[in-house]
């Protein structure tokens, strides 16, 4: 994978090499369930499921109230509600994010999902992985690896169209 270091990405293509990687290894993901963090590991969840065929075990967490930087960063006015409408229990969890970044979100994604029961087995796919980790995290699953400078994010917006559109913003701005 390349590292990248542009200004803004062809997201559809990255979604097209995220989706590549899971289809491939299917055949060892039994019993899966497709789970999107609010926002953009939602998108990309919603994609996958439709292409994969897995609709029917498609789920949505929000992890706000499980970040360890919860009173931090505080609550957000766009905090979703969770919808795992399938059971948990004995899964094969892909579990979808957007920016990998330090791995709190995904831990706390794993926190979340605990509480809903006990799955045989969690992967992580992740659009882009900027690195920085803070935890031990790895993605299974990640369509491009980026170095971003420290006053750096990653975006990910969705169109009226559907299109993704993955862009590199200044903090300082």
């Amino acid at each position: 994978m390349p590292t990248t270091t542009t200004e803004q990405f062809d997201a559809e293509a990255l979604y097209r090499e995220l989706l590549q990687q899971v289809r491939a290894a299917m055949p060892g993901l039994p019993n899966l369930a497709i789970v999107g963090i609010h926002s953009g590991g939602a998108w990309l969840a919603e994609r996958l499921a439709d292409d994969l065929g897995v609709k029917d075990r498609l789920g949505f967490i929000d992890v706000s109230f499980y970040r360890d930087d919860y009173a931090k960063k505080g609550l957000h006015p766009d905090v979703k509600p969770t919808q795992i409408g399938f059971s948990v229990d004995s899964a094969t969890i892909l579990l979808v994010d957007d920016v990998l970044y330090t791995g709190r979100t995904t831990r706390a994604a794993i926190n979340v999902l605990f509480d809903y029961g006990r799955p045989a087995r969690i992967t992580l796919a992740a659009l882009a992985d900027r690195g920085g980790r803070e935890l031990p995290v790895a993605a299974d699953f990640v369509a491009t690896r980026v170095a971003l400078g420290d006053h750096q994010s990653l975006a990910l917006s969705r169109g009226a169209d559907g299109k993704l559109t993955l862009t590199i913003e200044d903090d300082n701005a």
